[in-house]
């Protein structure tokens, strides 16, 4: 009980915490608009709200049985605590590491946010509809995604937009300004509906966008695209300077004087009624959300001028209707308050899990043929007043959309096949070699031993590099000797010649060696002790008393080392 306390009473100070910042740094915003969509945003930014995708989101839902309970059953505190903190952990399990949040306190903060906003009885409970209208649209993302699957919850099977569940979203939507302390403005009333759709009509998927993405947007929701664009241009740079503070340069929202040639105010000037000069804050301001140089508005200009540029872009794009993916499983037909994803060529890739579902596919395959069907009757039924040439034209048509259907059918399962033979073959090229040589013991076996080859075949190159250098140091100094000694000889045959003379002999400039010739006693350095330990060509050369061609005996030992040599490299090499 005693920790208990502890935390209501810690929830109850950041509670209080939060809405003391949002307080002062907001309230002095003059416009009512300008000022909930801040404080909303705070308070996304706070909570760590805008991290989260809507499809996260989304798929949040879907994994906690959200989309099995009925949009009025109600759940308790601790049930939406584990729910928040499925969110968060999945979270930050996306981030990378050097941006994980903190849990336990973005959990603290949206459970207090959502309960006081919410459970202003204490009750304790919280229905299901108002948890998801509050997440769905104070998380991240695109707004058209958002207000996609807000319709999915508030239209029929047949993809019209009914009312009553319209008004039910309005009313706990607008509790989040009244949450900001922004109820007088944007409160919800009885005429909240009827101020967004003034004709009771069939409201279908592109006219309900129509009207909440319209500019501007039904007044009571004006807050929201404005939150959306808010996070759009936090780090948007204008290099202007502001006419009131003179700051050199803008970030986020820049607003133009339409009277007042040339001045601009910066976001915070402008929220706060700021003016100066010639300027009034009765007149009209336009809002701008990017920085264009005056030389690429003059190139718009010209491609607007020649028609190269779209006078108007839709606000968003169109969707078929009423083709309506759902994101579960089938439920009962009692509960028709599914989780629903219209599908759309910018809608983004489903999850694998949802994609390799086969009743994905099957449901997929079976609404695309229920449209085709309802395509064909729509045609059949026009074709009542049509001339004969117009019915075969229409039957032609139909047949071609019904072929083109199917060649989608078949090109949509060839692509997933091929998509799960990819995944299955990277996934077999990924195990680590380890792996596959403990599941041959052979193969691990003949690799052991070719390592072991290769090792020796190492060893023994090395030890014969070595015995190649000491023969070419013993070879260098037997050329020496060999040299030495025909110098010798040379001598002693121009002292031994009969055409010499001693007095010629004694005034000879030839130095003579110097040798040791005491009796029993040998030279210092004969060519026998330089070939110790060496055999072959080398050795037979100098055993021989009579004098040989040494110097060719010298090459073909080298030679023979050197055929050596290669023979153990091509060896070492084929191993």
């Amino acid at each position: 009980m005693i920790e208990e306390g502890s935390k209501r009473g810690k929830a109850m100070v950041e509670k209080r915490q939060l809405f003391m910042e949002m307080t002062q740094n907001f309230d002095v915003i003059r416009l009512s608009t300008y000022r909930t969509a801040c404080k909303l945003r705070f308070v996304q930014k706070r909570c760590n709200l805008h991290l989260v995708d809507v499809w996260n989101m989304i798929e949040a839902f879907r994994d906690n049985g959200l989309n099995t309970l009925d949009h009025n059953a109600e759940i308790n505190v601790s049930r939406l605590e584990t729910i928040l903190s499925s969110i968060y952990y999945q979270l930050n399990k996306r981030l990378p590491t050097t941006h994980q949040i903190n849990v336990e306190q973005s959990i603290g903060l949206l459970l207090n946010f959502m309960v006081a906003t919410y459970d202003s009885e204490s009750h304790g409970k919280l229905t299901v509809f108002s948890m998801k209208a509050m997440l769905a649209t104070m998380c991240g993302g695109k707004i058209v995604d958002k207000l996609r699957y807000i319709f999915s919850q508030i239209s029929d099977s047949s993809g019209v937009m009914v009312f009553a569940k319209f008004d039910q979203f309005l009313r706990e939507v607008l509790k989040l300004p009244t949450a900001v302390f922004e109820g007088p403005s944007f409160g919800y009333t009885e005429h909240s509906v009827r101020t967004c759709f003034p004709q009771q009509k069939k409201i279908m998927l592109n006219t309900f966008l129509d009207v909440l993405m319209a500019d501007p947007p039904p007044q009571c929701l004006v807050w929201l695209p404005l939150m959306h664009r808010l996070a759009n241009v936090e780090n948007v740079f204008h290099p202007v300077e502001c006419s009131y503070c003179r700051s050199e340069s803008m970030m986020g929202f820049r607003y133009r004087c339409q009277q007042c040639h040339g001045y601009q105010l910066c976001q915070s000037c402008f929220w706060r009624g700021h003016a100066n000069g010639p300027h009034s804050n009765q007149h009209q301001m336009k809002e701008h959300s990017s920085w264009k140089s005056p030389a690429k508005k003059l190139s718009h200009a010209i491609s607007k001028s020649l028609g190269c540029v779209p006078i108007g872009e839709p606000p968003h794009p169109v969707f078929p209707e009423p083709l309506i993916l759902s994101f579960s499983q089938p439920k009962p037909a009692a509960n028709n308050m599914n989780d629903t994803m219209l599908m759309s060529s910018g809608a983004p890739t489903p999850t694998k899990s949802v994609l390799e579902s086969p009743s994905r596919l099957d449901e997929e395959h079976r609404l695309i043929a229920r449209y085709a069907a309802r395509l064909a009757a729509e045609a059949g039924n026009s074709t009542v007043s049509m001339r004969p040439h117009d019915l075969s034209f229409n039957f032609d048509a139909n047949k071609q959309q019904r072929q083109l259907i199917a060649e989608l059918e078949n090109k949509n399962r060839e692509i997933l096949q091929e998509i799960q033979r990819l995944r299955l073959e990277h996934e077999q090229a990924s195990q680590p070699t380890p792996e596959k040589a403990q599941q041959n013991p052979t193969l691990l076996t003949e690799l052991r031993l070719l390592r072991h080859r290769k090792d020796e075949l190492e060893r023994r190159m090395s030890a014969l590099q070595e015995s190649r250098r000491e023969l070419m140091v013993q070879l260098e100094g037997l050329m020496r000797l060999l040299k030495d000694e025909e110098q010798k000889q040379a001598v002693i045959t121009s002292y031994s010649s009969p055409h010499s003379s001693p007095s010629h002999g004694a005034g000879c400039s030839m130095p003579m060696p110097i040798r040791s010739t005491s009796a029993g006693s040998t030279p210092t350095h004969t060519p026998q002790d330089c070939l110790a330990g060496v055999g072959g060509d080398v050795l037979e050369a100098f055993a021989q008393g009579v004098p040989r061609n040494l110097r060719n005996d010298l090459l073909v030992a080298a030679d023979s080392i050197t055929n050596t040599m290669s023979s153990l490299v091509k060896e070492l090499h084929s191993g």
